[in-house]
């Protein structure tokens, strides 16, 4: 097993704080919307107990807390958990049971104690295959019979149809970053350009759906998140368009598991099933036990 810290440059990389509010941003609220759809698709509804493995600042664990589920968070960028349990604390509605540091690949909780895992990044930063099983074997682990994880993935075509945008076309050291994507999917940011990312690894889709499937999972589906419609022209005009942004998202449901144009999402997600049945087991009661409900909001 590997280090339980990330690499130095991709704790330098979050250390700017830029996650909290990059939904926000660029074409990402259609990540944000089309993550969400996903997962209440398949979710079932509350109460249930939701372990957010990567869950950075909170983006999903809150929407989910809201919601009425009972959210733990995990990450392994102290700066994260901080800013989680900040914000926690400052509501009035939809706090986050707990929020505390924590790796993919150990998670600090029982067998067969939680109804979904959310890994919406581990994934991208475990660039040895051994170790994106073992995050999903925690994930299979932690999750009961029937249980869901939701596995993100960014895609191997990511960085190129980034150039192509116009973005980055034109620096050579993207081009270059971009040929490595290509050949084996280790993307390595050496040119200290932030916008280039940081250690990764990109998924084929194929790759994805192999590693969810051989962590013991049964693959509801492999969708793309943002599909085509990551480059669509004016993207901001039109989403802020209410009748623009719905045929946008019909648009992207329609090809959501097209297998010639998986690669194309930015982002890929995988659901897999727990195999079993779906009972809690005896004296489970639907919740994690009290011990853990007393950590709320303690790093």
């Amino acid at each position: 097993m590997g280090d339980p810290r990330p690499p130095d440059e991709v704790l330098g990389y979050y250390a700017g704080g830029g996650e909290e509010g990059r939904l926000d941003e660029g074409y990402f609220p259609l990540e944000r919307a089309r993550t969400q759809e996903i997962v209440l698709r398949h979710l079932p509804p509350p109460p249930g107990v939701v372990f957010d493995v990567g869950g950075a600042a909170g983006a999903y664990a809150f929407w989910l807390a809201e919601r009425g589920y009972e959210v733990h968070l995990v990450d392994p960028v102290p700066l994260h958990v901080e800013q989680a349990v900040r914000a926690s604390a400052a509501r009035a509605t939809g706090r986050l049971a707990s929020a505390r540091p924590g790796d993919a690949r150990r998670l600090d909780t029982a067998s067969a104690a939680v109804d979904a895992v959310l890994l919406l990044g581990p994934l991208y930063h475990l660039t040895d295959r051994d170790e994106r099983l073992a995050a999903l074997g925690e994930a299979r682990r932690v999750l009961r019979p029937g249980g869901l994880v939701f596995a993100a993935g960014i895609s191997r075509f990511a960085s190129l149809l980034d150039g192509l945008r116009g973005l980055v076309f034109d620096h050579d050291a993207f081009a270059r970053i971009v040929e490595r994507d290509l050949e084996d999917g280790q993307h390595r940011n050496e040119s200290g350009v932030a916008e280039f990312f940081t250690t990764s690894f990109f998924h084929h889709p194929g790759e994805l759906e192999a590693e969810v499937t051989e962590a013991g999972f049964t693959l509801v589906g492999l969708l793309a998140v943002e599909g085509p419609g990551a480059f669509v022209p004016d993207f901001r005009a039109r989403w802020e368009d209410p009748k623009a942004r719905e045929r946008l998202l019909d648009l992207v449901r329609r090809v959501e598991e097209e297998p010639s144009l998986l690669g194309m999402s930015p982002h890929l997600l995988a659901v897999g099933r727990r195999p079993g049945n779906v009972e809690p087991p005896p004296g489970a009661g639907g919740r994690l036990p009290s011990t853990r409900r007393d950590v709320a909001n303690r790093p």
